[in-house]
């Protein structure tokens, strides 16, 4: 049985609309999503970044041959953010719409092969000033490799609907 502040499993196929959100309420996100090397050049090369460390294993073996990195390729970190808050979504923000993003940071380095998985807490509720169908939401989310190691933490906000109200 989960805490109070835990949020179980639930069906969100329309929602979760703003009063589905409690301040303090941890949501253990349910899907993870193991990263591969293809993943991991083809994001770095499609978004024309050019640090090899994220493609080029014989520059990642000759300059980054010392822990935590041992010549591996490291995965590209706006990959692990995306991969990470596409994982909170079903559960946050899917009836909602992205405002900001703030205090982003990279805590591990990950690796083709790293299994992610989230947990996100709620830190503030709030009527929208300007909707009055919707509310926002302002979260902390962490993403996780193997034994909970955290590899990335940020904050977010959003606007999301009010039960069985329309955007406006």
């Amino acid at each position: 049985m989960p805490a109070d502040n835990e949020q179980s499993l639930k069906d969100y196929s329309n929602g979760p609309y703003f009063e589905d959100f409690n301040v303090e309420q941890r949501i253990k996100h349910s899907t993870g999503r193991t990263i591969t090397e293809t993943d991991n050049i083809w994001f770095s090369l499609l978004t024309c970044n050019t640090n090899q460390i994220h493609f080029n294993k014989n520059y990642a073996e000759e300059n980054f041959s010392d822990p935590p990195f041992n010549g591996k390729l490291v995965v590209n970190s706006f990959l692990v953010l995306s991969i990470v808050l596409g994982i909170s979504t079903t559960d946050t923000s899917r009836n909602g719409i992205m405002l900001g993003l703030k205090d982003c940071k990279m805590t591990h380095p990950t690796f083709a092969g790293d299994t992610i998985t989230a947990e996100t807490v709620v830190l503030d509720k709030r009527q929208s000033k300007s909707h009055i169908n919707m509310g926002i939401i302002t979260v902390r989310t962490t993403g996780f490799k193997k034994r909970r190691v955290t590899v990335i933490e940020f904050e977010r906000s959003f606007m999301v609907r009010k039960t069985g109200k329309e955007w406006k």
